[in-house]
């Protein structure tokens, strides 16, 4: 039937229904029959079928749609019905076919299909969202990279010095702290802005952490003919002009510069005096930590070495004892293949085999010892960054130290900001300076021990990405080892008389985070 057809035979069932409604009724006219059923609110549920067909078919479809109604619409008012006039023709859709046929349907197999609930359609849905899932996580993975190359970038001219348009000093002291002749992070800098940028190797943040706290002597007339030259200038000039600068800016407090030791490394000081004993040894110990952000250390492994340098032929017949009783079994240890295994193993000797000496001028690793286990990790970092959700993060940092039998000084934890913007310090311990042009701050204590062993910072700052912040890099400097190791005595091979000698101990990182 066409639509005028349609509305026609809809226009007549007004007229042809009776005053008096019954539970089930038709009327049939000359060409059709209605089979209708009356419904709360005036309502009429209206089948219009041919006059040949079975009327008992049609009244068990009229009573099934009379369920369908209520129950798709939600009730029988006459705005619900027209809220829901779509579902209702899908539902009658699913009775009645094409060609006005009742379909084998009950109520429950309506509602099933009503909802359309496909097998094959959750598996493509299911593809289709790992797939998204997938190319999310990509890009989280490629976004984090060229966050951690920029970051990385940002760190290497913040320790580097390089940038050209950089103010010289973006962060300079704290005002004093370390021990006199001793440089920091941040007196280096500045000198390497006045050298004219030294070539650089692959970024390493504690590459300064890596030389000796003390120079390495050479032979004595080799360094008293050259000494030791920072960049080219002239050392008066430079020195003359690191001072007033810092007298100007009150940068030490009304200390000299050379009291300004921030714990990246010492810094080069004044030109190398020739060696004063025939004999230095260097026991040095690196230290490489990964901690997670709840401050849970992942790794952690230490790396120490004994180095020699004979200055004269007098300190190239040393013998060196140690404690090696009293060395604990938890760490490994190793000597040199030219040392006299026989007896370091029997008595704690070093020295060469077949009673050869050492080489003058010349630094020597005579012993190395090892320890992997988590309690070594001296200091733990727990950072807490949290979105406010109005383009502010707010930052709490807690610090502990672990390791009461140790002594940090210059302990700076750098922390990367995200943000040229200045961090809102609302708590700290310890003191802080900000570089707007790196984006980093630097959280400083001159001095951790058993006595103040833990700290904390708390800050805000513009912003919503979290991971900004990570990783944390850590330094120190430290005169005391973890290891145990001391030397007993330095005597020489040939007249068994005890050879003067300096003795120095390191203590710095390798690699110290938190990511």
């Amino acid at each position: 039937m066409n639509r005028l057809r349609v509305e026609g035979l809809l226009a007549a069932f007004p007229k042809l229904v009776g005053l008096t409604a019954k539970q089930h009724t038709y009327v049939e006219t000359d060409s059709v029959r209605y089979v209708y059923q009356p419904l709360e609110n005036n309502l009429y549920l209206l089948l219009v079928t041919t006059k040949a067909s079975n009327i008992v078919e049609d009244l068990g479809t009229l009573r099934l749609l009379a369920k369908v109604v209520p129950d798709v619409a939600g009730g029988l008012q006459e705005h619900t019905i027209n809220e829901h006039a779509f579902e209702l023709i899908f539902a009658f859709d699913e009775v009645l076919t094409a060609g006005g046929y009742k379909e084998e349907a009950s109520l429950s197999s309506i509602r099933t299909n009503l909802l359309m609930d496909s097998h094959e359609e959750k598996i493509a849905k299911a593809l289709q969202q790992s797939k998204e899932e997938q190319a999310r996580q990509e890009m989280q993975q490629k976004a984090k990279a060229l966050q951690e190359q920029k970051m990385a970038a940002m760190r290497q001219n913040f320790m580097s010095g390089q940038a050209p348009t950089a103010p010289i000093g973006g962060m300079e002291g704290f005002g004093g702290g370390g021990h006199p002749g001793q440089g920091g992070m941040f007196d280096q800098f500045q000198q390497e802005q006045q050298g004219f940028g030294a070539p650089q190797e692959e970024f390493n943040p504690y590459a300064a952490l890596q030389k000796p706290t003390a120079p390495a002597p050479a032979a004595p007339k080799v360094v008293a003919k050259s000494g030791m030259k920072l960049g080219g200038m002239g050392g008066g000039k430079k020195d003359s002009l690191m001072a007033a600068m810092a007298a100007e800016d009150n940068l030490f407090g009304g200390k000299g510069p050379a009291t300004a030791d921030f714990g990246f490394g010492a810094q080069a000081a004044a030109p190398a005096a020739p060696p004063s004993t025939p004999l230095t040894l260097v026991l040095e110990e690196k230290i490489s930590v990964n901690m997670n952000r709840e401050g849970v250390v992942e790794a952690c492994e230490v790396k120490g070495i004994l180095n020699l340098t004979a200055n004269t032929d007098v300190g190239a017949e040393a013998v060196i004892a140690i404690n090696k009783a009293q060395l604990p079994a938890s760490f490994n240890y190793a000597t040199h293949p030219k040392v006299d295994k026989k007896g370091y193993e029997q008595k704690g000797l070093l020295s060469l085999k077949g009673g050869k000496g050492f080489p003058v001028g010349r630094a020597v690793g005579i012993l190395r010892w090892s320890y992997s286990g988590e309690d070594a990790a001296p200091i733990t970092i727990n950072c807490w960054p949290e979105d406010e959700g109005s383009g502010m993060i707010n930052v709490n940092i807690e610090m502990e130290m672990t390791r009461s039998d140790l002594v940090l000084q210059d302990v700076n934890i750098l922390l990367p900001l995200g943000t040229t913007d200045p961090p809102s310090i609302e708590n700290i311990d310890g003191q802080y300076k900000h570089d707007p042009r790196a984006g980093m701050m630097c959280w400083h204590f001159d001095v951790l021990d058993a006595s103040t062993s833990s700290g904390g910072i708390e800050f805000s700052i513009p912003g919503n990405n979290p991971d900004a912040f990570f990783p944390i890099q850590i330094a120190f400097r430290s005169e005391t080892l973890l290891c145990p190791i001391e030397i007993k005595s330095i005597t020489s091979s040939s007249s068994g008389g005890p050879i003067p000698n300096q003795t120095t101990k390191t203590f710095t990182p390798d690699t110290y985070q938190c990511a």
